[in-house]
């Protein structure tokens, strides 16, 4: 059994674009935002994500690929495959095929359960950069009502409402301190 220092590691290898904090455990999930797993040849698949993750960890993003393909090929329903292809590809600066691997994890998953919230943060992520702000709420909506409060803090940040208050608190906190030095 793992140590709890040990399942906050491998959640953030396993899910990068997620805050540090944000850990959240299959066993921890209410039943209804699992991900569906009694698809035939998923624990060879999970085998064959890790040593993918240990690829891309390592820097072998090509080979990363490969593993993660290999993994897509013996489970070809299981959205947890696509969305970490989707990943390396996304380093690899091919985001043509990140979104399509991040759509395919999407379709799988029902937008539901764990790979389908991470798949929909990264394709928001991806749809923020660029500049597809109205594409980018759709995702960080349906996430945040997965559960994802990296997704409601997203949804915070794309609030043009948030943003004007932001500013103006900014505003007013560099007046009293500028006030505070005189």
């Amino acid at each position: 059994m793992s140590s709890e220092q040990d399942r906050a590691i491998l959640n953030c290898i396993f899910n990068p674009l997620l805050p540090v904090g944000e850990c959240v455990y299959d066993e921890e999930l209410p039943s209804d935002l699992q991900d569906v797993e009694d698809i035939p040849n998923v624990e060879v698949a999970k085998s064959l994500e890790i040593e993918g993750v240990k690829a891309a960890e390592s820097g072998d993003l090509d080979t990363a690929v490969g593993i993660f393909t290999r993994a897509i090929s013996v489970a070809p329903k299981w959205a947890s495959g696509y969305n970490n292809r989707a990943q390396v590809y996304r380093l690899k600066g091919n985001t043509p095929a990140a979104v399509a691997d991040l759509n395919e994890a999407i379709n799988l998953s029902g937008a539901k359960g764990k790979s389908g919230c991470q798949a929909l943060c990264q394709r928001g992520i991806m749809h923020r950069k660029d500049g597809n702000d109205d594409l980018a709420r759709k995702d960080f909506e349906v996430a945040a009502k997965l559960g994802s409060q990296f997704a409601k803090m997203q949804l915070v940040e794309l609030n043009p409402y948030a943003a004007l208050c932001n500013q103006m608190l900014h505003d007013v906190m560099t007046k009293l301190q500028e006030a505070g030095q005189t």
